[in-house]
């Protein structure tokens, strides 16, 4: 993985994304999305009678309310809710990071419940890529090092043509000897897309990566995420607030009171949008929904 060090100038993923544009990013997107998912397609990850409650009695928040969803794999599903839905929680569970009261989580055609504490980290290790808001880049390391921490955990030889390939997307370069504080918010998030990719997961979560940045450093994550889709042939599950991030999705799923309610291929920022207004002035249907309160959860 041999690449030119350069200057702390600014370096932008545009140079590097070819003669692709905006506009032909949303072509393509669009394209993709119209298209039903075939019944029978397989899934990246899917969750069946999914239910999560914290605490018990005047306490107890069922933060997940028996929800089967499933996220194709080669496509980009995104997930949005007013806060206490059950949004995190649901990509939390699907990816192994928080367990379920009840139903099963699965990935390709593992069910998580079934794993121990070592083999549910070796898969998570493996098989799932992780994108959080706060970036979590290890800062004594460099931006080649963070890329390929994963690989490297596993005691794995690095796929140099394929970390090299992901460099070029993510646009950083000149930048592989700099450490996490020498880069702004939208690079070092574009550093957290890459590490994800790195080991070729089955399937990227990617939690809020966008609460972080700016609207122009949060679109070239967007962007990057898609491109990992279309271009590499990856899955990508996001959870966001933000319509204008959903848009950039395949397809999302709507959660309320920790249930799916609705789906929706083909999202703009303006359906999307007025999909959400439908749950203004909603109020929780069970004590303690969208509040953190002392049942030690978050239905969010």
């Amino acid at each position: 993985m041999s690449r030119p060090t350069g200057s702390h100038g600014s370096t932008s993923p545009a140079g590097s994304m070819g003669s692709t544009g905006t506009a032909g990013l949303a072509g393509a997107r669009e394209a993709a999305a119209e298209a039903a998912v075939p019944p029978g397609s397989p899934m990246a990850a899917r969750v069946v009678d999914a239910a999560k409650v914290y605490g018990t009695g005047d306490a107890e928040v069922r933060a997940l309310d028996g929800v089967t969803a499933g996220f194709p794999a080669g496509r980009f599903t995104a997930i949005m809710g007013p806060s206490g839905s059950g949004k995190s929680t649901l990509m939390h569970c699907a990816a192994g990071l928080d367990t379920l009261t009840s139903g099963t989580a699965y990935i390709g055609g593992t069910a998580l419940g079934e794993l121990n504490d070592r083999q549910l980290t070796l898969l998570r290790r493996e098989r799932i890529g992780f994108v959080f808001q706060s970036f979590n880049l290890v800062p004594t390391l460099t931006v080649a090092e963070n890329i390929t921490l994963p690989i490297d955990l596993a005691g794995r030889r690095p796929d140099t043509a394929w970390v090299d390939a992901l460099i070029d997307v993510v646009g950083l370069g000149e930048r592989l000897l700099h450490r996490p504080s020498e880069l702004s918010g939208g690079q070092q998030q574009r550093v957290a897309v890459a590490r994800a990719l790195a080991g070729r997961p089955d399937v990227v979560f990617a939690d809020e990566p966008t609460g972080n940045l700016d609207s122009r450093s949060g679109g070239e994550v967007l962007d990057l995420l898609g491109r990992a889709v279309r271009e590499m042939g990856r899955t990508v599950v996001m959870v966001t607030h933000d319509p204008g991030a959903a848009a950039h999705a395949d397809e999302v799923v709507f959660l309320a009171d920790g249930r799916l309610v609705d789906r929706m291929a083909a999202p703009t920022a303006e359906r999307v949008l007025d999909r959400m207004k439908a749950f203004d002035g909603r109020q929780p249907s069970r004590p303690g929904d969208g509040r953190h309160g002392s049942a030690g959860g978050s239905a969010s």
